[in-house]
């Protein structure tokens, strides 16, 4: 057995363009499905595989994302002065039993390499989860405890993977296994958002991450490439030469929360199956 995840990388820098207006103000990560926020989906899933320190990597106008796990003394107070008990257990467990957050400014966006880069002298010399908030994972288990329990056994880096239509490889890093058609497998090769006649399959990393501390040593190592950002891609190609990184296809489905229509989508299976309005929005959706 291998030591256990205790470490998870939120990197929470972007500018979100892609939902501005609401993004001026706003991080992305704090747009809500439902009544709750991207980014606390994603610290549910860490804390459900066992980890406890959450470590943000993040830019300008993310205060947010710190207000929303800390304590909120004036509103607990009014919350319990009213006895809406039900609301103020839901405020209190808004951050997981047993977690603790650490914060790390990315002075500049220098992209996903440059903010894993960034959590080194957090993670030091252990291996670590990346969780993007972007990709909401809807499973049972859910992702990252699934990724978890495959570095428990095998102790090597992992890349959570889906299958994708071939023209949509451009906007993903795709790689190569060296075993097709099984859950986990060896990677021979990835490439960053190769055009779909160039891409040597449509097996496409998504947001989901475990890395070995090597990956640092990679990752300082690299020139910008593309758009003058550190790709986490190009020191994953590097690392496949140092030591076994494996693809884990994960379960259940994965909404594109980045994108407007997968952010859409997610926020309507959700919503069906929320416990107090579901059934009244299933109806409402059905006279559509």
């Amino acid at each position: 057995m291998h030591p256990k995840l205790r470490k998870a990388v939120f990197p929470v820098a972007g500018l979100g363009s892609r939902f501005l207006p609401v993004t001026k103000a706003s991080p992305k990560e704090m747009l809500p499905i439902v009544d709750k926020p991207l980014i606390q989906y994603a610290v549910e899933e860490a804390a459900a595989a066992g980890i406890t320190e959450m470590i943000f990597v993040t830019g300008r106008n993310k205060r947010a994302i710190e207000d929303h796990f800390d304590k909120a003394y004036e509103l607990e107070t009014e919350l319990e002065r009213k006895r809406k008990d039900a609301l103020l257990g839901m405020v209190r467990s808004v951050l997981p039993e047993g977690a603790r957050c650490i914060y790390i400014r990315q002075a500049e966006p220098l992209g996903l390499g440059h903010a894993v880069l960034c959590a080194q002298p957090v993670v030091g010399d252990d291996a670590f989860a990346v969780i993007l908030a972007d990709d909401l994972m809807d499973s049972q288990p859910p992702a990252m405890a699934h990724m978890a329990q495959v570095f428990s056994r095998e102790g090597a880096s992992l890349l959570g993977v889906e299958e994708v239509p071939r023209d949509q490889t451009q906007s993903y890093g795709i790689v190569t296994v060296e075993r097709t058609g099984v859950d986990i497998a060896p990677i021979r090769g990835i490439v960053e958002k190769p055009r779909p006649a160039e891409a040597p399959s449509t097996l496409a990393v998504i947001g989901r991450y475990v890395l070995t501390p090597r990956i640092f040593d990679l990752l300082g190592e690299l020139t910008p490439g593309a758009g003058g950002e550190i790709q986490l891609t190009d020191a994953i190609s590097q690392l496949l030469s140092h030591e076994r990184v494996l693809a884990v296809r994960l379960p259940g489905r994965r909404f594109d929360c980045g994108s407007k229509l997968g952010y859409l989508q997610a926020t309507v299976e959700y919503g069906v199956r929320h416990p107090e309005i579901g059934k009244d929005f299933a109806r409402f959706l059905k006279t559509r």
